[in-house]
Order: C-alpha cells, then structure tokens, then sequence
C-alpha cells in the first residue's frame, strides 16, 4: 500500500470519549458540527471573490451550510470484532473532508473520535462448539443502549470475523445478527494473511513504520494463534501466522485442565508432558509447555528456517528472511500483559506467555528493540468510512449493464509500479499475491482491481496489463464473474475494451476512471442512472484506532 488516501497530516485521534458523547449528540452524514464559522466564513469569502454580491447575513449562513456540506461527510461508525476467543465493538465519529482540488471525488479523515468501547468479551459458544448468536445479538444491544445510540444512528460499519467465527455456521448466524445493517456495514471474513494485516494497522504498527521510516515487525499474539507482519515505510510487505495462543487451553475454577486445543496437546508431546482434561498442570510443566510456546515464537521471530514443532504449527509460509526488521512491536490480548497494561488473569495462559515473551526480550534471544505500538487487544478496525461519488459517462465502461449493482467487492491492490517497464508474467503474479492477501480464493467471489497508471494510455503497455490481469485471476474469467476495474485515470475503458475485444474474455467487465482506491477498501457499484449516464460509487474505508 503505497499511499493511505483516508489518512492526512493533520489527523487528530482523540480516543477519550468525552462526557457528552454518551448521549446523541452523534452527527449523520453530511450533517455538519455545531461551530464551523471559521469555515463557513471561507467559503463566504470564496463566493464574494468570484461573485463580488453581497448577501444578508442569513443567505451568508445557507451559501456557506450548502458549500461546507459539498467538502464535509460525518459519520458515526461501528467496529465489531468478532474471534475465536474474544469479541469486542467501539463507536467512532469521523470527519472526512474532501481534497483540496476543485472537485475531486476524493475524500480523507481529518478528525475521527473513539466515542465508547465495549468490555472485552470471552466469545460464547454453545455446548456443540457453535458461537452463540443469541448472546452475541444481546451483547451488540447492549452496547448500542450503553453507548446512547440507536442502529438508526449509525451510518456505517464493519464487522470483522476471524478463527472459529469464520466456519460456516458460525458465519450465518453472526451474520443474522447484523441483517438489518447489511447495506451499509462491511463484513469481512479475514483469515490468517487479512488478520495479520489488519492487526499491523489496528495495532498503530503501520503508522509507526510510515512515521520512523523502518521496518517493523508486529507480533499478534491472541488466543489461539499469533500472526506476523513485516512492515516497511508503512507497508506491509508479508504476513504469516502459527498455532500458539494464550487460549489454546483453559483452567476451570478448580484450577483443572478445562479445554485443550489441538495445537496445545502437540506443544505438550514436545515439552514431554501430558496434557489431558481434569488434570492439574504444576508450575514446572506449565514452564515447560509455555517455554515450548516461546522457543516458536523466538524462532519466527528471529526468521530461522522452521524446523521441529514451530514447521509443526505453522499455519502459512514462514516470513521470508531477505527482509530484516529494525524493531517489534506486539499486538493482541497477550500483548497487554507484555505491556503491563493488564495484570489479571483469564483462567488461560496469556500471562504465562506474556512473561516468557518478556523473557526472551530481556535476554536478548529476541535481539531487537520493543516499540509500543500503542493499541493491543483492540488492535482492530473502529468501523469504516463510507461516502459515495458520482461519475460521469464518459468515465465508465460497463459490457452489461443487468448485472449492476454489485456490493461489497474487496479492492485488489496489486504492488505494480505502471510507470516502469512491466511484464504480464509480473503483473499475473502481483494479483496472485493481493488475493492471498486478503485471504481470498480465485474464482470464488468478484472483486474489483484498483490501479495507478501514470504516464501515456499506450496500446502496448495496456494490453500487457489486461494479459496480466487474464492470467493473474484464470478461475474467475473460467466462472465468468463479473470484474471491476478502478483506474486513477483515463484508460479504464480503454483497458475494459482489451479484455472484451481483443482477449475475448466472456467475463463481464466494468471499468470506472478517476478513482484512487487501495487495499483494505471495499467498493458498491450501483446502476446506471439515466438520462445522467453516472454511476453512484459508494467506497468503504476501513478505519483503525491505530492510524
């Protein structure tokens, strides 16, 4: 991710609720904040400069309202995170202002404010391993009552499900709860590369790596599995994840064995213990099975080839060794104890692990620097921005128009710089890698691809980048999903008409110019409005307490 257009300079993030922010003073859409005279004077002062009329006092307070809601959106945003260990929500304001060109579509946060969070809740599940949706809806009305909201006062969303949240059934039930909210909340399924991903950025690693220009390593360590981001200037470069998390087994209130997860019973055979239901685990056997833990953990870290039990719980490919990290930062449930925000127990393993990670930080088995990024368990998205843009004809190309509107579509990025020389080999694989970033399987869903493309729409060059987009996503031009194209500028139907024309994919293509998108962005496409010949563009931005 190259550029982070929702993100600005300025940024203030006031995660402090204030008092009245318990209440309704929660502002909508377009809806502007009590004291903007020194705005509204501006744009009075514009009108007089182009205009030279003078107008009374209340025709000035209507002009500069109208003119300051073409450059304002607000918004009150939830973030519900729901995972294999604990779920949590918080509501947000945001302020996005548009850029400074005349005009432009394009829209950063300039002001976002945490208005209240939720406890942390141990996710429910029923007796058949089964999240309990019941209680989860229940949790979710509570905190809106608590917060002083209704769900009509919410404008937008995303609701995030990770680990046991993501298998099936599981997956339908949540879903139900937030029914009602579909249109305008974002729901997205991470697996073990978008987890990662998206705790860099709730964590603050992201930005901490933008602002020291270095490369960090962010480590989240959760209940049931950690996951690995190797950031550089801001970007994330690559991800993994591993089976070891203070949850992997629970104590009940007798102190006895009450949960034992798979990948536990395999540390345990490798520390030589035997770890079953109903036992009690003594303090040397417990050292022994965390210890098992961090040596893992230690051994990722330090990027060495996997061998032994860490090859055995590795979940992806390890992190590649040619990039080095100058820092590490943690992230996670796990990650307060190492902080020392949080001393309490959970009836788990966390602090145990928390003080063996501590350990090898203080020995120096992990040889590098510990920043604090500065969010842990809530390293996770405070919802999303959500505002829509009107494009004109002459911007589209859309090969059939029925299957409009599409909603929801995850925006590929790939890491291509269009301006240099490029190959279709380069640019398949670059696709390859964005899908496995966001843990999604070609073929299985459309998405939109988002590019930059600087310089002169030369026939050549476009047609190796529609060959590199046929060969980089083979099994959705094979199941003929329909695919978005984004472009930053004029060539979008140029390349829309290569792929169709030229290449002859049967793949319904629509192709969209003048738009600057990037990864962890989702895209509503809606119908064609006649006679305008515009399409209404709604972009959702996830937004993180950590930026």
């Amino acid at each position: 991710m190259h550029s982070h257009d929702h993100e600005h300079p300025h940024e203030h993030d006031h995660d402090q609720p204030h008092a009245h922010d318990r209440g309704h003073e929660h502002a909508h859409p377009h809806e502007h904040p009590h004291n903007h005279d020194h705005d509204h004077a501006h744009y009075v002062d514009e009108f007089h400069e182009h205009h030279g009329e003078e107008l009374s006092p209340e025709q000035q307070q209507e002009l500069a309202e109208h003119l300051w809601r073409l450059e304002n959106v607000e918004l009150t945003t939830v973030g519900v995170d729901v995972g294999s260990s604990t779920s949590h929500l918080m509501f947000a304001r945001v302020h996005l202002q548009r850029l400074a060109q005349a005009l432009s579509s394009r829209f950063v946060v300039v002001h976002r404010e945490v208005l209240w969070r939720s406890p942390i809740m141990l996710t429910p599940y029923r007796p058949d391993d089964t999240i309990d949706a019941e209680r989860l809806n229940a949790f979710v009305h509570d905190a809106y009552h608590e917060a002083g909201l209704e769900r009509a006062d919410v404008d937008s969303g995303a609701v995030i499900l990770t680990g046991e949240a993501l298998k099936r059934t599981n997956a339908r039930a949540i879903a139900a709860v937030f029914a009602e909210e579909s249109g305008k909340f974002v729901c997205a399924s991470a697996g073990h590369h978008l987890e990662a991903l998206m705790a860099a950025h709730g964590s603050g690693a992201v930005a901490l790596s933008r602002q020291r220009h270095a490369t960090i390593l962010n480590v989240d360590l959760g209940g049931g599995t950690s996951k690995f981001a190797l950031i550089r200037d801001g970007e994330v470069l690559h991800t993994a994840a591993v089976a070891v998390g203070g949850r992997l087994a629970t104590r009940g209130p007798d102190g006895r064995i009450a949960r034992v997860e798979g990948p536990a019973r395999q540390a345990a055979r490798a520390a030589g213990i035997h770890l079953e239901l109903g036992a009690i685990l003594d303090g040397s056997n417990e050292a022994r099975l965390v210890g098992a833990w961090c040596d893992v953990l230690v051994s990722l870290i330090r990027q060495e080839p996997a061998s032994g039990l860490a090859a055995e719980l590795l979940l992806t490919e390890q992190l590649p060794s040619a990039v080095r990290p100058d820092a590490i930062t943690f992230s996670g449930g796990v990650a307060e104890f190492i902080y020392g925000r949080e001393h309490g127990g959970y009836d788990d393993f966390g602090p145990a692990l928390a003080a063996a990670v501590r350990g090898a930080l203080g020995d120096r088995r992990i040889g590098l620097p510990l920043l604090d990024p500065g969010q842990g368990i809530r390293a996770t998205v405070i919802g999303a921005s959500q505002f829509t843009v009107q494009l004109s004809g002459s911007t589209i190309a859309v090969s059939d128009p029925t299957i409009l509107p599409l909603h929801n579509l995850p925006v590929l990025y790939p890491r291509l710089d269009l301006g240099s020389d490029f190959s279709t080999s380069q640019v398949a694989r670059e696709i390859g890698e964005s899908i496995k970033r966001l843990d999604l399987v070609d073929g299985e869903d459309a998405v939109a691809l988002a590019f930059r493309w600087p310089g002169d729409p030369l026939y050549g060059r476009l047609r190796a980048l529609a060959e590199g987009i046929r060969d980089g996503m083979p099994r959705s031009f094979e199941r003929q999903l329909p695919l978005v194209l984004l472009l930053d500028r004029d060539v979008g139907r140029t390349l829309g008409e290569i792929l169709k024309r030229d290449l002859a994919v049967r793949s319904n293509i629509v192709s969209v110019d003048g738009m600057q998108l990037k990864e962890l962005d989702y895209v509503d496409i809606g119908e064609i409005l006649e006679p305008t010949r515009v399409v209404p563009v709604v972009i959702k931005s996830l937004l993180f307490a950590g930026s």
